[in-house]
């Protein structure tokens, strides 16, 4: 080190306009496949919104259309694509197909994923499949196929999975092995493709919220002992909103994530901070 460089402040200065720019997403490319779900969609809004280009890909591609319908006539960019995202065949024709069209893909938000109860006595080989196919198989190979395309750009990217409390959290008397064990795997291979993909300037990171205002569970919150013991143990005492869980999401593929990677952040009231 020579006198010049040792006499030369460590702290550098703020760059005011780089705080400005910190949850810029104009002109950014999204990919949110199972983005018709109620997450999803809050989450599909929340890009569109910021100016981002998003693409709505799910099983049922008429629900993917009608919402970018919907987010394109609010005056948003958006599309809507059939996907199967068991098949990992299908997902990479999707992701080829879109990154020529858009000429690239800055983002993957990945919402895909279902539950299926059943106790341990239970459990067949045929849903535990479905469970896995769907949670933790399909991640895998969304994250390939984009970063493929990300890492052939070398303009670096981000990836941002859902997972949730069950990644961390089993549950007293219900039949949720498959959805535990893939949740938690899902927790690990975020880990690991932060430490593969760090090299080339991805950042992968996971957003795990607890029970979400849906449709899907709604006949759980129906049930009223279950509802209340739900309630009993959350610390905010309510249950979350989709729109709360798009800001963590922003903030991970955002200019304000990049010094992120390989984390999970849970959106759940202080449900696991308390047990």
């Amino acid at each position: 080190m020579n006198k010049q460089d040792a006499g030369a402040p460590l702290t550098p200065r703020i760059d005011v306009a780089a705080l400005d720019r910190l949850f810029d997403l104009e002109g950014r490319r999204v990919f949110i496949p199972g983005g018709y779900g109620a997450i999803g969609e809050a989450v599909a809004w929340g890009f569109a919104r910021r100016g981002a280009r998003v693409a709505v890909a799910g099983p049922k591609g008429d629900k993917a259309k009608a919402l970018a319908a919907q987010i394109t006539a609010a005056g948003g960019q958006a599309v809507g694509l059939p996907l199967d995202a068991r098949e990992p065949a299908q997902i990479a024709e999707t992701v080829d197909l879109l990154a020529v069209d858009w000429g690239g893909i800055d983002i993957l938000v990945n919402c895909v994923g279902i539950q299926r109860e059943q106790s341990i006595l239970e459990v067949t080989e045929e849903v535990f499949d479905q469970v896995y196919e769907t949670n933790l198989k399909s991640a895998m190979f969304l994250a390939q196929a984009v970063a493929r395309h990300q890492i052939a750009a070398g303009q670096g990217g981000r990836h941002v999975h859902i997972l949730s409390v069950r990644a961390q959290l089993a549950l007293r008397g219900r039949g949720y092995s498959a959805y535990c064990a893939t949740k938690g795997g899902l927790l690990m291979l975020v880990k690991q493709h932060a430490m593969e993909l760090a090299p080339h300037n991805i950042t992968v990171n996971g957003v795990a919220p607890t029970f979400i205002q849906s449709d899907r569970i709604r006949p759980h919150l129906e049930r009223e002992r279950f509802r209340e013991f739900i309630l009993e143990r959350n610390p905010l005492g309510r249950i979350g909103d989709p729109i709360e869980v798009v800001g963590q999401v922003i903030a991970f593929a955002s200019p304000a994530g990049s010094y992120m990677t390989g984390q999970t952040i849970y959106i759940d009231g202080g449900v696991t901070a308390s047990q």
